[in-house]
């Protein structure tokens, strides 16, 4: 189709809503060239719902990359979102009343849609582009026994370390480029004097624990590399077998290490009694320098902070064991549909297409200041106004990076959702390693 390759055709100049027939949605009309949806024809008067999880303010951004297609084409998209979108959503399949597309978070509920019967391929359209625009582990994150069934949307990353630029410019810091590095530059801040390299928090309620996981996924990349992180995940190997263990170590090396640690904050200990999104805060008064976490803890930064690469404070790559080595820990969602008929075939293109993603950016940028990305290759990172979305987007993108899910997030909630979380909280409060990884090892169903 030729909007498969229409992206940068957006320009956001050009043909009003006039020109595609009908305005669809209504509201205020999109200013997108609509030769790039000539291919889907005239649906005017057909309706496409999506259900997602994505509630305000984010949600808007979402309605608002809809315009185009709606303009151009003379469909309407209904847009719901519901905080209670992942388990409701496998309700509804089941029952056979699912949106005609799911806006789909972890690779593992696609799976358990995609049992149900209910969820339909897309058109060849689709996984044309999702081969153009992203990476083979892009592809196999929306593929189930062997079958393609979701293109990607949105990505964050997680393997990044955020950081004072002001700090490490006076002080001669320089950013680390392998775990070598990294690991000289903590004992370096030690031996400077000043406070302890760095804090972390990782309490979230129910979900207290999580932080640690992305530590140990991150340290499974780096150790053992994306084949033997693929077989933990599924669990080929055993939790409590060797690589993990050495992970898990690698993680208490800078978490359980009381000269690393809890800079501005306290003792080890305290790192369970923080919240993740206080966790990071000392760098802003200079009692921490390092904190790891994803791309989203930019949020968490008071109003008016200057998160930039001279600003307050910034984030930098988490390196990998050598500077060629460039494993990537990061999360996203993906398009998952329960109908076929042609409208829904047709916005499933769209969405799969460099124009949706550079019309999403510019939304996002508009509406929130950013903080949204995509691993799609065609994203124009002009079209990202805030510097951390340009710096992960450019982690993505790099032709170098081997892009990982979330581990946790794959893995039965018996474990992915509960003891890993639990038991990495015992293990930050002194529970040795070994007994840590036996009992999340036996909790497996």
């Amino acid at each position: 189709m030729a909007a498969a390759g229409a992206g940068l055709a957006l320009a956001l100049t050009g043909c009003s809503s006039d020109d595609g027939g009908g305005d669809g949605g209504g509201g205020a009309s999109s200013t997108a060239d609509c030769s790039a949806f000539d291919s889907y024809g005239d649906l005017s008067g057909k309706t496409v719902t999506v259900y997602a999880g994505i509630v305000a303010p984010e949600d808007q951004p979402y309605m608002d990359s809809y315009k185009p297609f709606e303009d151009c084409t003379g469909a309407t998209v209904n847009y719901t979102a519901d905080k209670n979108f992942e388990q409701q959503i496998v309700v509804q399949a089941k029952a056979g009343n699912a949106p005609d597309i799911a806006i789909v978070p972890q690779p593992g509920l696609l799976q358990q849609l995609v049992a149900t019967g209910k969820a339909v391929e897309p058109p060849k359209a689709v996984a044309d582009n999702v081969d153009k625009w992203w990476g083979e582990d892009w592809k196999k994150y929306g593929t189930v026994d062997g079958t393609f069934y979701a293109a990607p949307s949105g990505a964050s990353v997680k393997s990044l370390v955020w950081y004072s630029p002001k700090e490490f410019k006076d002080k001669g810091y320089e950013v680390p480029t392998t775990l070598d590095d990294l690991k000289s530059l903590s004992d370096k801040i030690v031996a400077d004097g000043d406070h302890k390299p760095w804090c972390a928090g990782i309490g979230s309620g129910e979900a207290t624990g999580w932080p640690v996981t992305d530590w140990m996924e991150d340290m499974m990349l780096r150790i053992g590399g994306p084949d033997v992180y693929d077989q933990w995940v599924a669990h080929d190997i055993a939790f409590n077998s060797e690589v993990p263990t050495q992970a898990l170590d690698a993680v208490g090396d800078y978490l359980k290490n009381p000269d690393y640690v809890n800079g501005g904050i306290g003792d080890v200990s305290s790192i369970a009694t923080t919240t993740f999104q206080d966790g990071g805060l000392p760098i802003l008064d200079g009692t921490c320098s390092l904190h790891r976490q994803a791309s989203f803890y930019a949020s968490n930064f008071p109003e008016g902070t200057d998160v930039s690469e001279n600003g307050d404070v910034f984030a930098f790559y988490l390196p990998g064991k050598t500077a060629d080595d460039h494993p990537v820990l990061g999360g996203g969602e993906f398009n998952l549909a329960f109908a076929d008929r042609p409208e829904v075939q047709a916005f499933q293109t769209y969405l799969s297409t460099d124009l949706w993603a550079n019309t999403k950016a510019k939304a996002s940028s508009d509406a929130t200041g950013g903080g949204w990305i995509s691993a799609n290759t065609g994203l124009d990172t002009a079209n990202l106004v805030n510097p951390i979305d340009q710096l992960a987007a450019g982690i993505l993108q790099d032709p170098n990076t081997v892009f990982r899910f979330d581990g946790s997030d794959q893995m039965p909630a018996a474990v992915g959702s509960n003891s890993f979380w639990k038991q990495s909280t015992s293990w930050i409060t002194g529970q040795s390693t070994k007994d840590t990884l036996d009992k999340i090892e036996s909790s497996w169903p």
